[in-house]
């Protein structure tokens, strides 16, 4: 496994699907058996509560920042071996917040899951730069599109001041029978390719499922991509959907009691505000509202 295991999602600019990354990448990791915590840290403009359906007195990140909570209160389950930390929603908890609590935020996450997402904010503050210089390294995701990529070259500058590292470049939306070659606009930033990203209509489809796509359409071009760059950053191989499903023939589909009760006792252990009647395997149908804003 890569010895980098928390990660920045960043971009220069909103609508690139930083979100979408965060998610499908999160998603991916978790399939492999990786136990995954997605963090909202983009302070003023939360995406990510719709993920978890959060009542109005629920605790978010909010809440942590501001001394009233620990993280693991606003800690909420999406699926199996992935959980989300959702930032608030509403003004005035948002003032309260301190911004510098991520630290310790980022520090309790990192000693309980195997890989913290951090979800950046887009643009130039004290608390969308701060998480630049707190993970392993940074993500930067970006369209093809010269303004993207022009507002990506910002977002190198300011992890450069934060003290941050940079991964590589994710471009999602990709046309694979474009003259644009991705190799280069990864190397007119002077960072690593380590994902293209291709344009899939079951991208939209899934979003309005409330599906990652990795789960809605695990066959397609952007879910394999996605995969392939969890492989990659974590340093193994992915098991292909194909696989799953010849294994999955060749069983009778039971289990045995002590599985079963394996999956309860899980259940149960899990320290989490989620609803315990969520569908396992899929994250919430709110997701439609988070990544809609992505």
């Amino acid at each position: 496994m890569s010895h980098e295991t928390v990660y920045s999602i960043a971009s220069g600019k909103g609508g690139v699907g930083k979100t979408t990354t965060t998610v499908n990448l999160g998603t991916a990791l978790a399939q492999a058996g990786k136990r995954v915590a997605i963090v909202d840290v983009d302070l003023g403009m939360a995406n990510l509560a719709g993920f978890v359906s959060l009542s109005p007195d629920s605790t978010t990140l909010h809440d942590v920042l501001a001394g009233n909570a620990a993280v693991e209160d606003a800690t909420y389950r999406l699926a199996e071996n992935i959980v989300a930390v959702p930032s608030g929603i509403g003004l005035d908890e948002y003032a309260e917040t301190s911004p510098e609590g991520l630290r310790e935020v980022v520090s309790d996450l990192r000693a309980a899951y195997d890989y913290v997402l951090l979800d950046v904010g887009a643009g130039i503050s004290h608390e969308t730069v701060l998480p630049l210089g707190l993970a392993d390294a940074v993500l930067l995701v970006s369209t093809p599109e010269p303004a993207a990529v022009q507002d990506t070259q910002k977002t190198i500058e300011l992890t450069a001041r934060a003290g941050g590292d940079i991964a590589g470049l994710v471009l999602t939306r990709t046309h694979p029978g474009s003259d644009i070659s991705h190799e280069d606009l990864a190397g007119r930033l002077d960072v690593p390719l380590l994902a293209s990203v291709p344009e899939d209509d079951a991208a939209r489809e899934s979003v309005y499922a409330g599906t990652p796509l990795v789960a809605y359409e695990p066959n397609g071009p952007a879910a394999a991509a996605y995969r392939r760059l969890a492989a990659d950053l974590a340093g193994i191989e992915l098991e292909s959907p194909d696989d799953g499903e010849e294994e999955a023939a060749e069983s009778d589909g039971s289990s045995t009691d002590d599985e079963s009760d394996d999956a309860h006792a899980d259940d149960e252990t899990e320290d989490t505000d989620a609803d315990p009647d969520a569908d396992p395997d899929t994250v919430s149908s709110a997701i439609t509202e988070a990544e809609s804003n992505d």
